[in-house]
Order: C-alpha cells, then structure tokens, then sequence
C-alpha cells in the first residue's frame, strides 16, 4: 500500500450469558471495518476480513489513511491561502490631547522655570526663550501642571529618585489618553469596540506589568480574546511602527480588525534645567502629550463593510525598518530612577542626509515609484506624512530630497499645534493629511519615523478616496 496506514479500532462488545461450550473456535471474530477513502470519502468495501462470525459477539473499527506530504503540504497551503487577507488599509483616525495645561511657547519658559523654582538661572532662562522661539511650536498641552509638580517635588530636584511616582502618574493617565484617541477613531469606523480583533499599543512613557495594553483594552470595553501587542521605548518611530505591525496581522488574519493606540506624556522626561546638562532646555522645549489612534483592516472575500470600511482612508502598500549601521548612539535613552533621560545627538542632521535618500529608494523603489536617487522622478511626485521631530530635522529632510516646502506642510502644522508627541505624531500628521481635502486622491505617498539606534520606519501609502474629504 502506498501510504501508510493507520488503524483507529473501537471495539464494542455485547456478549449475552451463554455455555462456554457454545464457543467451538479460538478464531478471532470477523472485523468489520468502515473504510475512508484518501479523498475522505467513506467506503463500505471491508478493507480485511479475517475468520469467521461468531454470533452474539460485536466487532467494530475504522480507520483513516495517513495523508501523503504532498497532501499535506498542500493542505496546510490551501488552509495558510484562506486566512489571509489583501490589502491593508486605515479605516479611521482619532487623536486626541489632555486638558489640564495648554501653554503657548511665548510663555513656556516663565512657566517652566517658576514651576521648577528656578527663576534665579537668567542665563539659562534667557536660552530656554531663544531655544523657544525658533522651535517652530506655537503651542503645546500637558497632563501635568504646577500642582502636580508641588505635590511631588521629586519630579524637579533631580538628586531624588522619583521613577516610582512619575510611574505612578503615567500608570493611569496614559491608557485613559489613549482610550480618548482610540474611542474617536472606533466612533468614526461605525462598528462597536467588541468587534476589535487586535490591539497594537505603543508608548514611550513608563512601563507595567499588566501594562497599558491591558488597562486600554478594558477602558475600551474590547473583548477578552483580542490579542494583544504592545511596544514600549520604541521611540519617536513607534506609531509607525505600531502601523506596519497591525498591516501584517490585518493581511495575515482575514477578517482581522486592528486597533492602533499610542500614547505618550513627557512627565515621563521632565526635569528641572541644569547648567551642566543643556539638552535638558531642548527636550524641555520641544516635547508635548498626545495620543492617536487608528482603525485598520484587510480586505477580505466580502471586501470591506459598511460606513468607514466601504471607503478606507489610506491604502497600506508596503512597510520596511532599516537601521544605519553604527548609529546606535545617535539617538539613546534610558529609563532610571530619575526618569527617562534622551540623549539625542548632534549627528543626527548627517545620518539624515548621508542615508535617507538610499532607505526611501529602497523602499519605493521595488514598487515602481523611485522618485530621486537615480529613478529619473522626483520626490516631490509622492505625498509625505514624516513624524515632525524638530524643526531641524524637517529642515535637513527637505533640502536632502529637494522637497517643495508645502509637501512637509502637514508635518510642520502638527509641530506647531502640538510639539512632538512621541508616536503618537505620526498619526496626527496622517489625521492632518487626510482633512486636506482634495488634494491626495489616488496619489502615492511615503509615511516616515525616525528611531533609536538611527532607526528608519517607512511605509508607501496610497490615499484613497475617503482621505480626500473634508473632516471637520
């Protein structure tokens, strides 16, 4: 027999009182046995037939036929085929900003320096005032105010531990920001929270054991099966991140529906100025507290739904991460016991130039949509969602690709109206894009983050129809 068999037997016995005279042989009883066919159909054909019937006595058994590997491969194939999906896209947006401190840059500074009770540092006030006014920020909001600081003075005196309680504060408001975000992208998808399949969550501010994700997830009222992901520290790239992670569980679960989160507050970097560390005024001067949070999906046999899922916002084509080798220095933190401490560094500004002409076109350009570096197009053909960072770094992105200064339009508004917000930017820039109406329909675009380690996240989208209508 070419394949290899394998018996599955049960017996039943149903023996009556009788002599045992009336046994007159020691031949085994005749073995019925239902027969399925490799195909999977049953037989009635007896495949063995051994001795002779004994009355009163009942024999049973079935068996099945090992598969061949072809089959099984084959199988295996068919059933990989059929829970995949095609066609990642980003059904809806919601962002969203706490309420408790929206300050104007003009007047960060005098606040920055009187909550930290550091008036008395001129010279560094005077900097922090310059450093400022060329951010390139108009305003930004905050979970803390100055009472949060007087309640713990171990946010500012940076000789005292106060990891425990900036995690204390973090453990609650972050998730509770997040669900805010979240619960204004699930309102514009039309479907309710219990239909969420996959959460993906990212953070930069503190890390728990049951972590955000979990505490999200239960704001959220999402079912106790949706799977959970959750990035922590990934950096300023994390809700790109976040997005290329929930395009490949949507297009490798058919019917999956991935809930993007990310939330991020700066308390988790605040610290009061210091003469011997400089970089503080920066980090002080440029970050703000925010959450996106976005919808996506698959295309599955039904195609998309109803209401946000018949018109996606942006089609999902491709996502990539490469990082620059021997970078990993260029941009650095470490959670301590005095918080998170940034050190970003003053290569930035070179990594940028030497290498992100060569990431993008490795990215793009597989897809038949090189624009510089060699394509004979130009880069100005695409649309550009690029997480803001500082103002610098848009500055040396635009000259490095040669970039019209309204394709980082959207980029330089989320700065404005907000600082940066960690991972969270990228997704306000993207809610950003999309109430540009008219202006992306069908068109080609690269959303771009920027990492720890020098790390480069992008993604190819397409705008589709949706992303061009009005949002008010």
């Amino acid at each position: 027999m070419s394949h290899t068999t394998s018996l599955l037997l049960s017996w039943s016995w149903s023996l009556m009182t009788m002599p045992t005279s009336s046994f007159t042989s020691t031949t085994p009883p005749s073995i019925q046995l239902g027969r399925t066919t490799p195909s999977g159909v049953p037989s009635s054909r007896p495949l063995v037939a051994v001795g002779r019937r004994i009355n009163r006595i009942r024999c049973s058994a079935t068996y099945t036929l090992a598969p061949s590997r072809e089959s099984t491969t084959t199988t295996t194939t068919a059933v990989g085929e059929a829970r995949r999906a095609q066609g990642a896209a980003v059904l809806a947006l919601g962002t969203a900003n706490p309420a408790a401190t929206c300050l104007p840059q003009t007047e960060y500074a005098d606040w920055y320096f009187r909550a930290t009770k550091r008036d008395h540092l001129t010279k560094l006030k005077a900097k922090m005032k310059k450093i400022c006014h060329n951010s390139g920020i108009r305003k930004r909001y905050f979970h803390h105010t100055e009472d949060t600081l007087l309640e713990h003075p171990e946010l500012v005196d940076g000789a005292l531990p106060s990891l425990d309680a900036r995690q204390s504060i973090l453990g609650s408001a972050v998730p509770e920001l997040a669900a805010s975000a979240a619960a204004r992208a699930i309102a514009e998808w039309g479907r309710p929270a219990a239909d969420i399949t996959h959460l993906v969550f990212a953070t930069n501010s503190g890390a728990h054991m049951p972590g955000a994700d979990l505490r999200l997830a239960s704001l959220l009222g999402l079912r106790p099966s949706a799977q959970r992901t959750a990035l922590y520290l990934t950096g300023c790239h994390a809700g790109s991140a976040a997005l290329r992670v929930a395009k490949d569980v949507a297009e490798n679960s058919r019917g999956a529906r991935v809930l993007v989160a990310c939330g991020d507050l700066s308390l988790v970097k605040f610290r009061a100025p210091h003469e011997d560390r400089p970089e503080t005024l920066v980090l002080q001067a440029l970050f703000g507290d925010g959450a996106g949070a976005a919808i996506v999906g698959a295309a599955s046999d039904e195609m998309y739904g109803s209401g946000a899922e018949s018109c996606p916002l942006f089609e999902m084509v491709s996502a990539s991460q490469t990082v620059v080798p021997n970078s990993e220095d260029a941009v650095a933190g470490q959670l301590g016991q005095d918080g998170l401490v940034f050190s970003p560094s003053p290569r930035m500004p070179a990594l940028v130039r030497e290498h992100i002409e060569r990431c993008l076109a490795d990215a793009v350009g597989p897809l038949g949509l090189l624009g510089g570096g060699g394509g004979g197009g130009d880069w100005n053909d695409l649309f550009w969602a690029v997480h803001p960072g500082g103002p610098l770094r848009s500055l040396t992105l635009q000259a490095t690709l040669a970039l019209a200064p309204s394709k980082l339009a959207a980029s330089r508004h989320v700065l404005s109206e907000y600082g940066n917000m960690s991972g969270a930017s990228v997704i306000f820039v993207l809610d950003e894009l999309r109430r540009r109406c008219g202006m992306l329909d069908g068109d080609f675009g690269v959303m771009l983050g920027f990492g720890p380690g020098f790390t480069v996240e992008t993604m190819v989208l397409r705008a589709a129809k949706a992303a061009t209508k009005k949002v008010f």
